[in-house]
């Protein structure tokens, strides 16, 4: 997809910060607010939520923007760049995790926290934990390069610098991890800030890249292997569980 709308508007500002906030307000509500209640009320909420943040950015550029949509090829710096990446932190994450957060213990506090949470989702078998593993590391990563790159990001950069709209958007895409990533470690505690920093990160490597190759496909590709990654690492976790 390819999204160069003029951005002019207030309502196109009030619309850019509607989609940097409302995720970090989904997840609150479903992982703060509704802590405590049945799992099909947190999954309805989840649900509901989902469709309200994929559907506005197309309904935004398309019924009041009033844009085409194209697709744009993959190309192959992308594909390279986004490939090479997202192996290079997924082999920094084993080693961090092999090295450091296992000897040190780092995950034994928020192991019950995680076990629990997989569990409410239905999660009790590994070829369940490998079906969710397969959903977010293939399809919820494209959605998210969807929001956060093809929408937010290309909308920030019709209104400032390169610099300052990659900026942003990775602040955003980081905030509602925040909140996921203190639920299990710990609000202010060392490993929340590490995490977070480090989608931060990931943010900033995947806006510049979509800049770079003008497709979704690089990014997406660099997100789904860092996701896949990250799943392995947390079946290392929950597997005991079962």
């Amino acid at each position: 997809m390819n999204s160069e709308p003029a951005f002019a508007s207030r309502a196109d500002r009030a619309a850019l910060i509607f989609t940097i906030t409302f995720p970090s307000f989904l997840t609150w509500v479903y992982f703060i607010l509704l802590a405590e209640s049945a799992a099909g009320l947190q999954l309805a909420a989840k649900s509901i939520g989902m469709m309200i943040q994929i559907g506005f950015p197309l309904f935004w550029f398309v019924y009041v923007q009033r844009q085409q949509l194209s697709w744009i090829r993959p190309n192959r710096d992308g594909l390279v760049i986004g490939g090479l990446l997202g192996l290079v932190i997924v082999a920094a994450m084993f080693g961090a995790y092999q090295l450091w957060l296992k000897p040190s213990g780092a995950f034994d506090t928020a192991a019950p926290s995680v076990i629990e949470k997989v569990k409410g989702m239905g999660i009790d078998s590994t070829a369940k934990f490998a079906a969710l593993s397969a959903f977010y590391a293939v399809l919820h990563s494209l959605l998210e390069e969807y929001y956060w790159r093809w929408f937010v990001f290309a909308q920030l950069r019709r209104a400032t610098a390169l610099g300052s709209a990659i900026a942003i958007s990775a602040l955003g895409f980081m905030a509602h991890h925040v909140i996921v990533l203190s639920v299990f470690f710990g609000w202010g505690s060392f490993l929340s800030l590490f995490f977070s920093l480090g989608v931060a990160v990931g943010g900033v490597a995947w806006a510049w890249l979509y800049h770079h190759s003008r497709s979704l496909f690089g990014p997406w590709l660099s997100h789904a292997l860092v996701d896949a990654g990250i799943f392995l690492v947390g079946f290392e976790i929950v597997k005991s569980a079962w």
